[in-house]
């Protein structure tokens, strides 16, 4: 037990060392590295959608299975999302469960922000939103 005590204490040590030299972030990033689920490639002024998890994390660096800054629909697939527009939008998407039957929703993304499906999903349409999510 005491092993195990010494090395959590050894890695506490190594995280704040490692906090304490990492550079702070550039005032002109506009805080979105700050972000749990930050903007990675997409570009500004589009609502995008990426097919896997976040990699390298915490943001996508692969090509976005869309990237739209207008109204879309057709059949993508997803795991992570974001919309980096000044509106905001609306994701129709749909699940298919292992029986083969299929739930459709709809998900309401605030602009500049975004996040993941815990389940892998297909975006069919990217609307935008009239007023609040």
């Amino acid at each position: 037990m005491r092993s195990r005590s010494l090395s959590l204490g050894l890695v506490s040590a190594a995280f704040v060392a490692a906090m304490i030299s990492a550079p702070g972030a550039s005032a002109a990033g506009s805080g979105a590295a700050d972000e749990a689920w930050p903007p990675g490639n997409c570009p500004q002024g589009k609502v995008c959608v990426w097919a896997h998890w976040a990699h390298p994390e915490p943001a996508p660096v692969e090509t976005p299975s869309v990237a739209t800054d207008q109204e879309w629909s057709g059949d993508a697939p997803a795991l992570t999302y974001y919309n980096h527009t000044s509106r905001n939008a609306d994701l129709k998407y749909y699940y298919v469960w292992p029986d083969g039957s299929k739930s459709t929703y709809t998900l309401c993304v605030p602009h500049t922000s975004g996040n993941i499906f815990y389940l892998p999903v297909n975006v069919t349409a990217v609307t935008w939103h009239d007023g609040s999510c």
